[in-house]
């Protein structure tokens, strides 16, 4: 056994050190993936300001936040300041703050309540009935060969999970930063570098 976990070691230590020279990596491939999520969701919002503040002043069909016109702004302007800053890997760390508690107000306040899935479970009895009754209207009465070419019909259950992995990279991000050789912040911090 001990010969086993040395030869492991060794292994282990002839290839991944190496790695760490490519350890901006992983760090840009997340900010690349969450560019695109938060720039979509503040351009959205800014574009329909004033049905935003309304969601989030609504306690009918809305959010019921207090101050909604203050918090719609600063979602909105902090998703999409957060994407570009996050594209260009500038201030990775500081945005990742307030990007983290817009996803933790989302969690709770948009998607708690219908649990962790974002797309229900197609196996499940229930959602598998109200599927196929989709798929027989939009057989009869719809392009259904056109509306399916791009994927399947899914039931969205709008759930906690994207949310939470949004949350969970932004996590990672705070405490890599933007990425060495891949972010401005690297740059800077050569630049400047600490005393």
């Amino acid at each position: 056994m001990n010969a086993l976990a040395r030869c492991y070691h060794s292994i282990h230590n002839a290839i991944f050190p190496r790695l760490q020279y490519l350890d901006g990596l992983a760090p840009l491939a997340m900010r690349l993936y969450l560019v695109p999520v938060f720039w979509m969701a503040g351009t959205q919002k800014i574009a329909g300001m004033e049905n935003t503040i309304e969601w989030f002043s609504n306690p009918d069909w809305g959010l019921g936040l207090p101050f909604p016109t203050l918090l719609a702004h600063m979602a909105a302007y902090t998703e999409a300041v957060g994407a570009l800053l996050l594209l260009l890997g500038l201030a990775t760390r500081w945005i990742s703050v307030p990007l983290m508690v817009t996803m933790l107000v989302a969690a709770f306040t948009v998607h708690w309540g219908n649990g962790w899935a974002a797309i229900a479970d197609s196996s499940a009895q229930e959602v598998a009935v109200r599927l196929g009754a989709a798929r027989e209207i939009l057989q009869e009465h719809g392009n259904y060969s056109w509306l399916t070419e791009k994927g399947s019909f899914v039931i969205l259950n709008n759930g906690i999970e994207f949310a939470v992995t949004y949350l969970v990279m932004l996590l990672s991000l705070l405490f890599t930063g933007g990425g060495r050789f891949t972010s401005i912040d690297y740059y800077l911090s050569r630049l400047f570098p600490a005393k």
